[in-house]
């Protein structure tokens, strides 16, 4: 399955009870006998591809090996990854690309779309904020006005940086994977359009200098390979024109894959990344936007010019 449909049943209703019964073990912490139970489910549903990716969930704990196999086994399934088993395959030292899959991002966030705003502020989310006071400090330190004739919002979710930026942006388009998402988007009133869509194959698809602001709040994270965004990103800048994004970071070299299945840059990467796109660096400074577990997670929010 690769359509970005969910998986509602198996088709028999006991493997579909068993389902149940073995997600309320894992909530509880008993994931052996949720392993037990699944793998009586997967001798009689094996085309069922979440049970074989919850299969993964449970033996994670104390079977890396049989975790790995349930997962391909689910990748096998749902080719589009739908699930996400591609992530959790690289995350355990598997050999799949580690690279998000569309359909699972999308799903994701049209199932979180009219949650999304109230569960970021729990996390102390303040992206926008961070990418607002950099545009400013970037642009009394290059001598220009903090306005822009065109900007365009990556991974623009509900539309939050939008909202704070609006007042210094003549026209804004956003982008988002989740149709969901961009209903919402749109509601805000502060886009001129927004689009459901991947946001590299968004920027390929505009004319060179087409922006003089392209902005990404907690979008990036999304992504492993930065080369690809910001080398369109600059191609799309006219001369002069900022980026300004928020990356979550962590202490050592190149990227990783964290246990939330979000990557982290390292700072260094992000640098070599901006300065490979033809990039010039205005401004890298370490800055947490939201909270896990009640700790700041790293990051770094960063502003940079087409020169």
């Amino acid at each position: 399955m690769s359509d970005g449909r969910l998986f509602l049943s198996s088709g028999d209703p006991l493997v579909d009870r068993r389902l149940d019964w073995a997600r309320a073990l894992l909530a509880e912490g008993n994931a052996a006998d949720a392993a037990r139970l699944l793998d009586e489910a997967m001798a009689r549903a094996p085309h069922y591809a979440p049970g074989w990716f919850l299969l993964g969930e449970a033996r994670e704990v104390d079977d890396a090996s049989g975790a790995l196999e349930a997962y391909r086994q689910a990748l096998v399934l749902d080719p589009g990854d739908t699930l996400g088993a591609g992530l959790r395959i690289a995350r355990l030292g598997g050999t799949a690309e580690a690279g998000m899959s569309e359909a699972y991002v999308r799903t994701l966030f049209d199932q979180y779309a009219d949650r999304f705003d109230a569960a970021l502020a729990r996390l102390s989310y303040r992206g926008p904020e961070l990418i607002d006071a950099a545009l400013a400090d970037a642009c009394v330190a290059l001598g220009r006005p903090y306005a822009f004739a065109r900007g365009l919002d990556l991974g623009c979710g509900t539309g939050l940086v939008a909202m704070l930026l609006a007042d210094h942006v003549g026209a804004m388009v956003g982008v988002d994977l989740s149709p969901n998402m961009i209903a919402l988007a749109r509601r805000r009133g502060v886009y001129e359009r927004a689009v459901a869509g991947e946001m590299v194959s968004f920027l390929t698809q505009r004319p060179g200098e087409d922006a003089d602001l392209i902005f990404a709040g907690d979008a990036f994270c999304y992504l492993d390979d930065l080369g690809p965004i910001l080398a369109e990103t600059r191609r799309v800048l006219e001369p002069g024109g900022l980026a300004a994004f928020t990356v979550e970071t962590h202490a050592g070299q190149g990227i990783l894959l964290r246990d939330t299945l979000r990557f982290a840059h390292g700072e260094a990467y992000v640098r070599g990344a901006l300065a490979s796109a033809g990039l010039a660096l205005v401004s890298c400074d370490a800055a947490s936007t939201r909270t896990e577990k009640e700790k700041p997670v790293p990051g770094l929010v960063v502003v940079a010019r087409r020169a």
